[in-house]
């Protein structure tokens, strides 16, 4: 039994923390705020409560995994999972609208020829039988295994099989999204659907790799699911499994260093001087040992597998950092008046001017989009709103990480929701604004910044650093390693760091 420290209570640290503590070790966490599950928080007030986080759950097999993994009781005895049907309403720039059933590709493929006419579902399903193909190829050694010294194979070899497209004299094929959506898809709405999967994860479609097909094909294959009274919940069942399992949790607890003995983690000492010996310390990725102690912000886990930021410089064939990080700007609606039946949970408003956008975003000096693509959330949902006669609405949008919010851009989101909620100015009761700067006070990343998944090709410039490092008895978990941002790959994440504490360098995934 070995005495283990884990740094942060975000969802991969308590993944990793209630899979070790099975195990039959000793796990103590350490979270410097008040409270447990990273970004995955809720606001509430006035009988109204919101998810101030991720408001949908992508893949919940990963969940379903852990809690089979840490006890008798499996997910759905702790949590209401709830499919939402349609999957997401798309509304563009165009004023056509399209809403897509969930988990159906005859339904998606019906749904977008009556919306955006005759072979336009044609294209988008044999794009997703491609999207397919891809995950495919990567799934397991994007996500089921440890990334490992040849995570070159990955970052070399582009997964997706695009279709031959002769232009200008020669046959090439699509090597980032854009070109998917513009040689494959040729409608520039479904271009839309197709980019807004990379944007909702801020990534630049222009630059991202074809390899993010499999964003859209994730949530085809699997479905798109809530939990009942908001995804807080899950954080909160996650935690109870914690507990149940003995894991010791110290809040209000800043980590200032991580302790070094012959040459592998010893344990973490506190703000307050205290130290607390550990025979193997698991940390945010955004944390990095050397010199001077704990370094936090997203990036500071430099270098590629295997190496740990304030050491030596990164050599060649290391992962370079992701540059150009997003964030996320959020808004809080409580509104008089009853949810309309049948309103649909998620609606996308595309921007009028994407090109704009991207630019705005990801151009040489980030700034806020004057007109961005606003995803609009209205759970069907009693526990979120005080009565019938209200009801709970969130608003968000990508913007840079560290960027500062005025009153304009927060109109601008109020008025791409209008289209969605037809005379929504005129229901508000109040609203409350998240910006960056709550981000990065809740979850310690620099600017507020938002981890994407990891994905393939791309010389690796979106893959993470691995979960093991340079440290001996040092792992990182969390959405800035291996295997990236999103609440699915977060609990990938510490059944990897559970894998190789347990069963040592030799682990290679789940089976």
């Amino acid at each position: 039994m070995a005495g283990i420290a884990v740094i942060g209570a975000g969802m991969g640290a308590l993944t990793a923390a209630a899979r070790l503590a099975v195990a039959g070790h000793r796990v103590t966490v350490y979270e410097r705020t008040g409270t447990y599950g990273g970004a995955v928080r809720r606001f509430e007030r006035e009988g109204f409560g919101f998810d101030t986080g991720p408001g949908l759950l992508p893949l919940p097999a990963v969940y379903r995994d852990l809690f089979v993994k840490t006890g008798k009781e499996p997910l759905e005895a702790c949590v209401e999972l709830v499919q939402v049907d349609p999957s997401a309403r798309h509304l563009f720039a165009d004023g056509t609208e399209v809403s897509l059933p969930n988990a159906s590709r005859a339904g998606v493929v019906s749904a977008l020829d009556e919306a955006l006419g005759a072979q336009a579902g044609q294209r988008w399903g044999d794009f997703l039988v491609r999207a397919r193909e891809a995950w495919d190829r990567t799934r397991r050694p994007l996500l089921e295994e440890p990334l490992w010294p040849n995570w070159s194979v990955l970052a070399d070899n582009e997964p997706y099989p695009a279709v031959p497209h002769k232009r200008l004299l020669r046959t090439r094929r699509a090597g980032t999204l854009a070109e998917v959506g513009a040689w494959e898809l040729r409608d520039p709405r479904l271009a839309a659907l197709l980019e807004g999967h990379a944007l909702a994860y801020g990534l630049d479609p222009r630059v991202t790799p074809a390899s993010a097909a499999v964003l859209p094909y994730l949530e085809h294959a699997f479905g798109t699911w809530y939990v009942r009274g908001g995804m807080r919940e899950l954080a909160r069942a996650v935690y109870e499994r914690c507990l149940a399992r003995r894991v010791e949790f110290v809040f209000d607890a800043e980590v200032a260093r991580i302790l070094e003995k012959d040459g592998r983690a010893a344990g973490v000492e506190l703000a307050g001087g205290t130290l607390a010996e550990a025979d193997f310390v698991v940390a945010p990725g955004s944390v990095s040992a050397g010199p001077g102690g704990v370094a936090h912000g997203p990036g500071s886990v430099a270098g590629g597998p295997g190496s740990i930021a304030g050491g030596p410089g990164r050599g060649e064939g290391e992962i370079a950092p992701q540059q150009g990080l997003p964030s996320r700007l959020t808004v809080l609606l409580a509104l008089r008046g009853a949810r309309p039946e049948g309103a649909a949970h998620r609606t996308v408003v595309h921007t009028a001017d994407r090109e704009a956008e991207l630019e705005s975003l990801f151009g040489t000096t980030p700034s806020v989009p004057a007109q961005p693509t606003v995803t609009v959330l209205r759970p069907d949902d009693a526990r979120l709103a005080p009565d019938g006669d209200h009801e709970s609405v969130t608003l968000s949008a990508v913007v840079p990480a560290g960027a500062a919010i005025r009153d304009e851009h927060v109109e601008a989101l109020l008025a791409a929701a209008e289209r969605a909620v037809p005379g929504l100015r005129d229901r508000v009761l109040w609203r409350e604004v998240r910006t960056p700067a709550d981000v990065e006070r809740e979850t310690g990343a620099a600017g507020g910044a938002v981890p994407a998944p990891a994905l393939a090709a791309a010389g690796g410039r979106l893959l993470h650093p691995a979960n093991s490092t340079g440290l001996q008895g040092l792992f990182t978990v969390g959405g800035w390693s291996h295997p990236g941002g999103g609440l699915p790959h977060a609990g990938m994440s510490g059944a990897l760091v559970s894998g190789l504490i347990v069963e040592g360098p030799e682990f290679r995934g789940s089976q």
